[in-house]
């Protein structure tokens, strides 16, 4: 005799099937809710990576015309020589001067003196020296020039000079001659050429 089985109900089972339910619910609006979030999430990261608009840009020649040219400059503004009747003084590197160039033939730097003597300060004085008493030199040779009223070269170079000058000096040498105790100055003026 066959005998049949009843299905046993469980109690709460229908109560558990709910919960189930409501998790599985609760689970989807979750992951809907972290779905839109990510969603959002890449629509802000991919905005920030568009690519800026271009900035118009443009070239020039630069051009830089050098020309010829010669300076003088930082000229000694004075020296004195100091001494007694018959005695020969010498100052070496009395006046210093910078000369600056890009002729590639060099250059020449000469000397003249304003007046044929030089005079004294001391009213009254009628004494003078002769200006050419007053020598000078480069420093490249042992030989002295008196000066005269006519521009004498003291230094000559048949090449440019160096980037921001050459540094020259001249030499001055006096033998003291017999004349009252005074300051007796003429004025110098250097020129410089190219060659």
């Amino acid at each position: 005799m066959n005998e049949e089985f009843a299905p046993i109900a469980v109690a709460g089972s229908s109560k558990s099937a709910s919960k189930r339910s409501s998790r599985l619910f609760k689970a989807g609006a979750m992951l809907a809710v972290s779905a839109g979030m990510l969603g959002a999430i890449g629509g802000v990261a991919s905005a920030q990576t568009v690519d800026p608009v271009p900035t118009p840009s443009g070239t020039t020649a630069a051009h830089a015309q050098v020309e010829s040219g010669i300076t003088l400059t930082h000229l000694t503004s004075s020296f004195t020589l100091t001494g007694a009747p018959g005695q020969t003084v010498t100052s070496l590197g009395a006046v210093g001067y910078n000369v600056e160039t890009n002729n590639p033939s060099g250059y020449a730097v000469s000397i003249k003196a304003s007046a044929d003597a030089m005079v004294g300060a001391i009213p009254g004085n009628t004494d003078s020296i002769p200006v050419n008493v007053l020598t000078a030199s480069d420093g490249s040779l042992d030989t002295y020039n008196g000066l005269t009223t006519s521009a004498q070269p003291f230094h000559a170079q048949g090449e440019r000079s160096v980037n921001g000058g050459d540094e020259l000096s001249t030499d001055f040498q006096m033998r003291i001659p017999v004349v009252n105790a005074d300051i007796y100055t003429t004025t110098l003026t250097y020129t410089a050429t190219t060659l």
